[in-house]
């Protein structure tokens, strides 16, 4: 099999683009690296439109609150001003090139020109700006401006919430070694160091490096200073040559083609996005990744965004980024342990709705948080089968978190286990609405005692609450069901808009409820439709979930019109907003693609399980599946031709293919083994018995198609959608 795929060709149709010049965070070009960010556009008041703002982030710079309690938010830090001698103006482009991970520009003013490339870099904290000026522009200066000195026109211009906490700041300025820094002083330990250098390349063109160290003392500072050195005494090119080829490393690991070149150029501006917000070992992505504004919600939030911010990351086959969720779950078990009670502490953890990066989150009334969280890291797991992770990190922490449901179920008069009141996420929430036996709780808790006990099973450990584990599976009161499908809690229906499907866990993504039998078809759909229905409260996640949840059903023209109706309410630049920027949407909404294309759960891969109609050519290539499988396929002429599987661990696998008829397939082992099956009409599974690094080629008919996996020409060609807001692209002209 061949991935024949010109990489850096394919990549620039899905660049976003600016025909202008962006003028606020909505619509910004964003480049990170995992730690460090910048969001980049300008502005319209008169006095302003000759700056290019590159707003600069830093995830782990927090400030303890001082107006009132809880947990230290991030803050603002400032903002790197490109100053121009005349007035930005046309014609202007900007563009974001994902291949090289880097923004170009060419900037046309009243007095010139000024053409520009930046970076972060892929492996160092530092951010690099290049400009080349025309003679009129010979002026143009790079001025750092931390939060403070930020000019008020340009802080009205991204408003201000006034439920985000600004500290009172001492800046101090100073040079050491060549290089300028700014200290900002949050309190006696809390604070950041700003540092940059220029350096003349030539008589028209410098560079300017700049770095964001968190910390105020010497050692931050010298910190600081040293970054922007090596970065600076380096050949611009090679340091720029090794960026470049982390990020191709990255892009490669997988590859996804479908014939809508908006939800093509979408999905991979996502790839993009992920490894901007977070790294193996960086912080986990918040609500927000290294590109902060105005907010109420400057933070870590558990009862949907983390969860959903990590979604992608499995099928995508880039585990790496989901290792910065495991990271900071082990690193934080003893506050984990001491968010539940004092009284439960010797066995139990838990996490309540919002935090640091500490994770320091006392459990209330929203009781499931850590259990779905604990199911990311058990995607993780399955994904790559490292029965170390296993072990270590996901059994003992899922046996805390259960633990902790165990103090407080009660058994009722009817023989059942029950839930007391707790909280169905956003459900209610200004009136903090609070039900028996709550959806979110009894799918969470039945899903972690099926887990435990599988993991035993993996483990071949006999632990002592085995049989408590059992206990409660077979006396767990049932999921309250009406005839609209399955409810908020008992007594508690779907009465109006909920714009979370935290009372549908148990079909997405839990996948406790399958849909081989007929009645539980019938459930999941009763369910979504009512759900989606209640219009009153659906916002851009309502519509990730319900796509993934419609592809669970195989409805791939609903799902399709799911992320039609997403990207009416997704920023140009991809990024999501309500009442502040949350991160997480527009990433599940490439997962919801992913469940389209392929499908695990249940111990079963499935193939193409939800395409619509008008996806007639579609292409994967090393999407990862559970059990550790890479599957590569490509449809034609709305038909399969071939998948490819290959095992990384050698696990029992079982493919739906979709196919009827004769199918044969090779296994490439030392000698080629080929088999052949007549599959009947509802009997597309095939059973492949492939060992560790092992793979199988399967196809339709008895004579193996060409195969090679390439991109497919899209029937809606919308180059370069994203970036500045387009819409006559949508209709080629």
């Amino acid at each position: 099999m061949v991935l024949n795929v010109e990489w850096e060709r394919f990549m620039a149709e899905n660049d976003m683009e600016w025909v202008v010049k962006p003028v606020s965070w909505d619509e910004g070009a964003f480049i990170g690296n995992g730690s460090i960010g910048s969001m980049i556009y300008g502005e319209e008041n008169a006095k302003k439109r000759h700056v290019l703002r590159f707003v600069a982030g830093r995830t782990d710079v927090t400030a303890s609150r001082t107006d009132r309690p809880g947990f230290p938010p991030r803050v603002p830090i400032g903002e790197l001003d490109l100053e121009m001698e005349g007035m930005i103006y046309h014609p202007t482009s900007m563009r974001v090139d994902l291949w090289n991970a880097e923004l170009r520009a060419n900037l046309t003013t009243t007095r010139g020109e000024v053409n520009l490339r930046s970076i972060v870099h892929s492996e160092v904290p530092v951010m690099a700006v290049e400009i080349e000026t025309s003679e009129g522009e010979n002026g143009t200066q790079f001025s750092w401006y931390p939060y403070p000195e930020v000019d008020h026109v340009l802080k009205n211009a991204d408003g201000f919430n006034l439920n985000q906490f600004i500290p009172a700041t001492e800046v101090e300025k100073a040079d050491k070694d060549g290089v300028s820094f700014c200290i900002q002083r949050y309190s006696s330990e809390e604070g950041c160091v700003t540092a940059w250098r220029e350096i003349q390349t030539s008589p028209n063109c410098r560079v300017f490096f700049m770095t964001i160290i968190k910390g105020h003392d010497e050692a931050a500072m010298i910190e600081a200073v040293d970054a922007v050195n090596q970065a600076s005494n380096m050949d611009f090119d090679e340091w720029v040559r090794a960026h470049r080829q982390w990020w191709h490393r990255y892009y490669r690991k997988s590859f996804v083609s479908i014939p809508d070149g908006r939800l093509q150029s979408f999905y991979w501006i996502q790839m993009y996005k992920l490894a901007s917000a977070t790294r193996a070992d960086q912080l986990l992505i918040d609500n927000q990744g290294p590109w902060l504004t105005s907010t109420p919600w400057p933070g870590v939030w558990f009862n949907m965004n983390v969860q959903m911010s990590y979604s992608p990351v499995y099928t995508a086959n880039r585990l790496d980024i989901g290792a910065s969720l495991v990271r900071t779950l082990e690193e934080n078990k003893e506050n984990l342990i001491n968010n539940v009670p004092e009284p439960f502490r010797h066995d139990s953890a838990g996490l309540g709705r919002s935090c640091s990066y500490d994770l320091r989150a006392e459990v209330d009334d929203e009781i499931g948080n850590l259990n779905w969280i604990c199911h990311n890291v058990w995607r993780q797991y399955r994904y790559s089968m490292d029965d170390e992770m296993l072990k270590t990190i996901l059994f003992p922490l899922l046996r805390r978190s259960v633990n902790y449901y165990l103090h407080i179920l009660e058994e009722g008069d009817d023989g059942w286990l029950h839930l007391p009141p707790t909280i169905s996420p956003e459900y209610g929430s200004f009136m903090r609405t609070k039900v028996r036996d709550c959806h979110y709780d009894l799918a969470l808790l039945r899903w972690g005692c099926e887990t435990l006990l599988e993991i035993c099973d993996r483990l071949t450990e006999e632990d002592p609450l085995r049989v408590k584990w059992k206990e409660v599976l077979e006396k767990l009161t049932p999921l309250p069901v009406d005839e609209t499908g399955f409810m908020i809690g008992q007594d508690t229906p779907l009465a109006y808009g909920h714009r979370h499907f935290s009372h549908l866990l148990a079909i997405f993504p839990l996948h406790l409820i399958g849909c081989e039998r007929e009645e539980d078809r019938e459930l999941i759909a009763t369910s979504l439709r009512h759900w989606i229905g209640k219009e009153g409260d659906l916002r851009g996640f309502s519509m990730t979930g319900a796509a993934s949840i419609a592809a669970t059903l195989g409805w791939g023209n609903e799902a399709l019109r799911y992320l039609q109706s997403l990207l009416m309410i997704i920023k140009p630049n991809t990024m999501y907003k309500e009442a502040g920027p949350v991160i997480e949407t527009p990433l599940a909404g490439a997962e919801a693609i992913h469940d389209m294309l392929l499908q695990s759960w249940g111990g079963k891969i499935r193939v193409f399980p939800a395409v619509p109609d008008e996806w007639r050519e579609t292409a994967f290539h090393d999407l990862r599946t559970e059990g550790a499988f890479l599957v590569s396929a490509m449809r034609r002429d709305g038909e399969t031709q071939f998948i490819r599987v290959k095992s990384l661990a050698g696990e029992p696998c079982v493919i739906k293919t979709g196919w009827n008829g004769i199918v044969g397939w090779k296994i490439m082992r030392t000698n080629v083994i080929e088999h052949t099956v007549d599959l009947k009409d509802g009997e597309d599974e095939i059973i492949l018995d492939l060992g560790k690094g092992e793979e199988a080629i399967l196809y339709p008919g008895e004579e193996v198609p060409d195969l090679k996996i390439h991109a497919v020409e899209s029937h809606r060609k919308v180059a370069r959608f994203f970036g500045g807001h387009k819409p006559w692209r949508l209709y080629g002209l």
